[in-house]
C-alpha cells in the first residue's frame, strides 16, 4: 500500500509528526509513506508575502524521514504545478510517485489545487472515484508554559519564536528550535574581549527575535558545547544587519575557518539586547550571562 500527506511541512512539529503516525497506523509496517512538499514554497510563485522558513528543505527532508516517512517527494513549484485543478494534481501525484495512493492522510484544513480550491472534502470525493481512503486528522493542540492551548501549527511557532519564546516553541515542535547555518567571517570583536563568536548564517530561515539565548551548539562531529547565542544588530557597537553568533563555554577550537556547519539549539531566552554605555558595563552583563547559560545548561557537553 502507498500512503501520502501533502504540505509545507514547515518546521516538521507535532502537527505534522500527528499526521506521519496516522498514517503508518493505517499503512502498517510494510506500506510505503510518502511525504510530499514544496519547493519554492508556493506564496513565492504566486508573488504572495513570505514568511522566513522555519528551517531549510534539508533538514526538513531529514525530519520527516526522521519521524516515520519512507520518502520524501519534492515537488517543484511553479505556475503550471500551481494552476492544476485538484483531480490533475492528483493525476501529477500519481505520475510523480509511479503509482496511485491507497490511503491520504490530512488535516481539517488541508487545501490543495488551483487557488486552494480542493477541500478535505473533495479528497473525499476524489477517493471514492480514484479508489483510495481518506484519513482526517484532527488539529493538534498543545498547553503553552501558561496554560494556553495552541494550535500546534508553523504559524504559531514562528510568532513564538519572533518573541523570543523558545520554550514555548519547543512545545509546538516536540523538540528544541535549533539554527542551522554555515560560520562565516563576521567583525571579529568578540575575541578582542575574550568571547569569540561563530556568526552564523542561516540562509534565509527565521532569525528568532533578538537576545542572548542559553543553548547548546552541535559540532560537525556531533559534539555538544553549552552555548551563548546572541541574535540581534549589536546595539553596543555600530549596529549592524541582524546577525546570530555562537560562542562555546569551554571550548578551544578554531574559529578562523569558515563555511563549516554548525547548529545551535535554543533552550532559554536570558535577555533582550541593550545597548551598554562602556565596555566594562557590556563585559560585566556578558560574564552573567556566561554563568546563566551554565546554570542553565549544565554538563550537556559530552557526545
Amino acid at each position: 500500500m502507498l500512503g501520502l500527506t501533502i504540505g509545507n511541512f514547515d518546521g516538521v512539529h507535532l502537527g505534522h509528526q500527528r499526521l506521519l503516525d496516522a498514517g503508518r497506523s493505517v499503512l502498517g509496517h510494510t506500506g510505503r509513506l510518502v511525504a510530499v512538499t514544496f519547493d519554492p514554497p508556493p506564496a513565492a510563485v504566486l508573488g504572495k508575502p513570505l514568511h522566513p522558513p522555519l528551517i531549510s528543505l534539508d533538514r526538513r527532508r531529514a525530519l520527516l524521514l526522521q519521524a516515520g516517512a519512507d520518502e520524501v517527494l519534492v515537488l517543484e513549484t511553479d505556475r503550471d504545478l500551481l494552476s492544476l485543478e485538484p483531480s490533475a494534481f492528483l493525476d501529477h501525484l500519481e505520475v510523480s510517485l509511479g503509482a496511485p495512493p491507497s490511503w491520504v492522510i490530512e488535516g481539517p484544513d488541508f487545501r490543495f489545487g488551483r487557488r486552494r480550491e480542493g477541500t478535505v472534502e473533495t479528497l473525499r470525493q476524489l477517493g471514492a472515484i480514484r479508489g483510495f481512503q481518506v484519513k482526517v486528522e484532527d488539529e493538534l493542540t498543545i498547553p503553552l508554559q501558561d496554560g494556553q492551548l495552541m494550535p500546534a501549527r508553523s504559524s504559531a511557532i514562528r510568532r513564538l519564536l519572533e518573541l523570543g519564546r523558545v520554550e514555548d516553541a519547543a512545545r509546538l515542535l516536540g523538540g528544541r528550535h535549533v539554527l542551522r547555518g554555515r560560520v562565516v567571517k563576521g567583525d571579529q570583536r568578540g575575541r578582542t574581549i575574550g568571547i569569540p563568536t561563530a556568526n552564523l548564517d542561516l540562509e534565509g530561515a527565521l532569525l528568532p527575535g533578538d537576545g542572548v539565548y542559553a543553548g547548546v551548539a552541535i559540532l560537525p562531529d556531533g559534539s555538544r558545547k553549552a552555548a551563548a547565542v546572541s541574535i540581534g544588530t549589536k546595539p553596543t557597537f555600530k549596529e549592524t544587519a541582524r546577525v546570530a553568533e555562537v560562542h562555546l563555554l569551554d571550548w578551544s577550537g578554531q574559529l578562523d575557518d569558515y563555511e563549516w556547519s554548525l547548529d545551535a539549539e535554543l533552550h532559554r531566552r536570558l535577555r533582550g539586547q541593550y545597548r551598554y554605555d562602556d565596555l566594562s558595563s557590556f563585559q560585566a552583563q556578558l560574564d552573567r550571562d556566561l554563568a546563566d547559560v551554565r546554570a542553565i545548561i549544565g554538563n550537556q557537553s559530552g557526545r
